[in-house]
């Protein structure tokens, strides 16, 4: 299968006001920032992206103002996953129609075989790729490596930031990106499609440079790497206030 994007992609914050409200225009604007950078893809509503706090509303102006406002050849894609099939379904069909280019589908917490889950969201994208999302830490237990050799996903982004697993995941043959900054040396040259990231939000040059193999690139990365995971997103958004001057206001964390 053909990746939806190669090389490294942000998973986008959700910028808002001092009231927490929603600034669509400045997320768009970080994302164009971004894209100028060397950014080969825009994940929004992802988890990053606060997506739990988000309306289906806002996940709409979301989509549409990032896809509107970065260059045609920037794939944009959605965040779709939930707790159940049917409401991720209904996620997946609306990001659809509202100019996706893929979707990014978190598996659904505590089930340990979610082929029917992802059969139905597959169904609901029509012609629009799905890729599945591992990530235990943010919903247990994640997709076992059995599983995913049965779903019907154009690749999947691995979060777990296991070395051992994204050997076996590059066995499979689909796409497959990482979204752990600590190991970009090591998934790009090993052949990962590219990684979806938090921590390019801020740092976007040594990230690329990380992932095309540069060690020194991804030793420089070890302190941000860190320091965005404190106190998450906020963390993160501390760090890109004081870089772009960006809102650091969240709704969660």
């Amino acid at each position: 299968m053909e990746p939806v994007f190669t090389s490294v992609g942000v998973a986008l914050v959700t910028l808002f006001d001092e009231d927490g409200e929603i600034d669509v225009a400045a997320t768009a604007d970080h994302a164009v920032q971004l894209v100028e950078r060397g950014i080969q893809g825009v994940l929004v509503s992802g988890s990053t992206g606060e997506a739990p706090a988000l309306t289906a509303e806002e996940r709409v102006l979301l989509l549409e103002g990032v896809r509107d406002a970065v260059p045609d050849h920037i794939p944009v894609l959605a965040g779709t996953g939930a707790p159940s099939a049917r409401q991720a379904a209904a996620l997946t069909l609306s990001a659809s129609e509202h100019g996706a280019d893929a979707v990014l589908v978190l598996s659904p917490p505590r089930v340990a075989d979610p082929s029917t889950y992802y059969d139905i969201v597959v169904r609901s994208a029509g012609a629009l790729a799905v890729l599945a999302y591992h990530f235990p830490k943010a919903s247990e237990p994640g997709i076992s490596l059995e599983v995913l050799t049965k779903l019907p996903v154009a690749g999947i982004k691995d979060s777990s930031g296991d070395p051992d697993r994204l050997l076996a995941e590059l066995d499979w043959g689909r796409p497959v990106y990482t979204g752990s900054s600590a190991i970009l040396s090591f998934a790009g040259p090993l052949g990962c499609a590219g990684a979806i990231l938090s921590l390019a939000n801020v740092e976007p040059e040594g990230c690329i440079a990380a992932f095309t193999g540069d060690a020194a690139a991804q030793r420089r990365l070890t302190a941000p790497h860190q320091a965005s995971r404190v106190d998450f997103p906020r963390g993160l958004k501390e760090m890109m206030a004081a870089r772009f001057g960006t809102s650091p206001v969240c709704r969660m964390g």
